[in-house]
């Protein structure tokens, strides 16, 4: 096989992501179960200027979709949640790989505080046991404090490490809070997950990391599921070794990247001039292409930070910026907010990065995406405030 170009490895990273520019159908429920197996994991995020960031990463793949499918496909059992990346949601097909953390660094931590405070963990369970769906409302707090993200309550410190430790799981979010239930009783419908030690787990976070990737370097790997450094040399070398891996020159790169077998003939295809090209769309500060941002820079020479824990006086681009993917590159980022009761789509600041050119053609995509990202929102005028770029800010705006 010949050499890969840079270009080919960003438009291949684009594909297996779910954001090339193909004709798509309208979006259905299923079309949201499969981008989320497509892309192994799903992180959550609360922040909701706009849509919180799992809503997020779909529309920027699937367009005008109903979010409430995604809490459909949870409590139907179609997906499941629990530590990965982040806290995310996981296709159902995979939760035997995660079993094995409810012993390790998540579940050993909750272990420890469940083992220091068993008589409120033992409450909590007996009333999950009794009641079945549970959430930590149902628990009034009697030590006179307030509760708020750094004060909680016994009981929801309980229900967490219970669902870390493995014992409870999420049945269902409403208004995205978690509703509990014992693991047995939301996985009654799930076939026996079939027992795997940790070292196979391990290579198949791999084999997934590569196939949602498309193309990687080494140090890239680790990133995805979390895995240490060192699980994950391992992992790759028993992989090549039992020939489950694929490799390929790239410009540039001092090693080899490797791919996975099934994405093979898309790769060939690269290699021969046929190159992926990607949607124009936002992305969420959590989407799998660019959370590592270490691998942002190094493909796609963006450099990029969420500003949301900077001090408003120090931020540089805004509070929570999304990049923009455009021509299978990203050529910037915009602050917005959407003001759900007066119907706007508010872009503070759109920052275009140094050597963007503004022709006609980039306004057209960006304010069609623009546009369509509002209509999704339900605040279907759009507000450019500014742009870098002179008159680009006017020209954005409805």
């Amino acid at each position: 096989m010949k050499t890969l170009s840079l270009d080919a490895v960003r438009g291949l990273m684009i594909a297996a992501q779910g954001l090339q520019d193909d004709p798509k159908p309208r979006a259905t429920k299923k079309a949201v179960r499969s981008i989320i197996r497509q892309m192994h994991i799903l992180q959550i995020d609360t922040i909701n200027v706009i849509a919180r960031s799992p809503y997020l990463v779909l529309w920027s793949r699937l367009g005008d979709y109903n979010p409430r499918w995604l809490e459909d496909l949870l409590a139907e059992g179609a997906l499941f949640e629990y530590w990965s990346h982040a806290a995310c949601f996981l296709p159902i097909e995979e939760y035997a790989l995660y079993r094995h953390l409810y012993s390790s660094w998540v579940g050993g931590r909750a272990h420890k505080w469940l083992d220091a405070h068993r008589s409120v963990a033992e409450t909590v369970l007996d009333h999950v046991r009794a009641n079945g769906e549970t959430r930590s409302s149902d628990f009034e707090r009697t030590d006179g404090q307030k509760t708020n993200w750094f004060n909680w309550k016994e009981e929801k410190i309980a229900l967490e490490y219970l669902f870390y430790a493995g014992e409870l799981m999420v049945r269902k979010r409403h208004n995205f809070q978690r509703i509990y239930d014992l693991r047995e009783r939301v996985l009654a419908e799930l076939e026996q997950p079939t027992e795997i030690s940790m070292a196979e787990a391990h290579e198949q976070f791999v084999l997934n990391t590569i196939q949602a990737l498309g193309v990687v370097k080494a140090e890239w790997i680790p990133d995805y599921f979390r895995l240490s450094k060192t699980d994950a040399k391992a992992a790759i070398q028993r992989l090549a070794q039992q020939e489950r891996l694929m490799t390929v020159e790239v410009e540039g790169w001092r090693s080899p990247g490797y791919i996975h077998p099934d994405n093979r003939k898309r790769v060939e295809a690269a290699v021969k001039g046929k190159i992926p090209r990607s949607k124009t769309t936002f992305l969420s500060p959590f989407d799998p292409l660019v959370w590592d941002r270490a691998r942002a820079l190094d493909l796609f020479g963006f450099d990029y930070k969420i500003e949301v824990y900077t001090p408003a006086p120090k931020r540089k681009y805004g509070y929570f910026t999304l990049p923009i993917l455009y021509n299978n590159a990203l050529i910037g980022r915009l602050d917005p907010k959407a003001h759900r009761k007066e119907g706007i789509f508010e872009v503070k600041a759109l920052h275009l990065e140094p050597g963007v050119v503004v022709d006609d053609a980039l306004v057209a995509e960006l304010k069609y995406a623009l546009q369509a990202c509002a209509a999704w929102h339900q605040t279907p005028q759009v507000i450019v405030r500014y742009a870098t770029r002179p008159g680009l800010a006017k020209r954005l705006s409805d």
